[in-house]
Parts: structure tokens; sequence; C-alpha cells
């Protein structure tokens, strides 16, 4: 291949990431068919399922849809597969939101900032955001007193922190990891 028959590939290849018709993982998004949606979906709901069972559930024989479920995971569609555990059962009754404001936005502080909350198991997810705030932390803890010193010990001596506000949860009411699909499945206008 020449240099300029390769140059027009990667051209052609930023001008669909850019229409958004390709992945950063190179899997055209608008070729997800009904078979791709349906695995994606049912590996959602139970990721479990044997290989014949979820060839069974979307139409498919063991071997194509094996092969699609290498793809998905190749391209970058499926990250993983994990358990999703009661955090009640294993004695972690408080889950605090936490809004944490950075003292300065500099990009070296903001990244050893990050760095530092990658660190911490108590930190179950964690979003850089805009508006009010820098940071939004999802942290568990057996209960207030466990979460106070916490909070004490480590979210304030972290680097660069200003200030913290925490909201507590008083009950769950959707905690569903799984994303929508149906967006995929409908023709683009």
């Amino acid at each position: 291949m020449s240099a300029s028959q390769i140059c027009l590939c990667v051209l052609c290849r930023i001008w669909a990431i850019l229409r958004k018709d390709l992945s950063p993982y190179g899997y055209f998004v608008n070729t997800l068919d009904k078979f791709d949606i349906t695995i994606l979906n049912e590996l959602q709901t139970d990721a479990r399922l044997t290989n014949a069972e979820l060839a069974q559930r979307v139409g498919l024989s063991a071997a194509p849809c094996w092969r699609r479920v290498r793809a998905l995971e190749e391209e970058g569609f499926i990250k993983g597969y994990r358990a999703e555990i009661d955090r009640h059962k294993i004695g972690l009754g408080v889950l605090a939101f936490v809004r944490l404001d950075a003292d300065r936005s500099t990009g070296n502080l903001t990244r050893a900032m990050e760095e530092a909350i990658r660190q911490i198991p108590e930190v179950v997810s964690c979003h850089y955001i805009s508006g009010t705030g820098t940071f939004e932390l999802q942290v568990v803890a057996r209960d207030l007193d466990s979460f106070s010193q916490f909070a004490r010990d480590v979210l304030l001596n972290l680097p660069n922190v200003k200030d913290m506000h925490t909201s507590f949860s008083l009950g769950e009411v959707k905690a569903s990891g799984a994303l929508p699909l149906t967006h995929l499945a409908r023709p683009k206008p």
C-alpha cells in the first residue's frame, strides 16, 4: 500500500468517526445489526449465559454467535464481565455522593487528583463534572461513622482538594448498569 493510499484510508476513517458512523475502535456503529444488538442486550441481562443459550435467544447457531461476541469484545463494545454484588450483604450500608471541589484547575493538578481517586477502593465511581465542583464520586462505607472517618482521613487529604460536599442515598430506586440500546435499532434520519 502506498503512502497516499494509507493517508486516504486514515482520512476516510477520521471522517467516519467525525460523522459518528465509526466508533473509535474501528467498528461501524451503523452496521450493528439486530443480532449484535440482541447479543449486547442479552449479555447485559445475564452475562453468565452459555454460548449455546445466547445463540438460541439471539436466533443464530453457536459458531456465528460466538464469532459475533468475539468481534464485539475486540471492537470494545463489550468491555468485560463481572459479578454484581449486593453491597448490603457485604456490610456496606452507606452510599454517599461526594462532590469534590479542586483548589486549582490545572492539567497536572487535575491528573494527580484523578490518579489518587483511582487508587481508592471505596470510591466505586468518579466523574469529572461540569458546573459546580470538579469531581462527583460515589463512595461506599459500612456506616456513617466509617464514612466520616474515611472522609477526614482520605478524601480531604487528596491532592488539590479545596472543599467537599456530601449527600447520602436514602434508598436505591434504580441501580442498573444496563445501557439502553433502542437507539441502535432505529434508522438514522
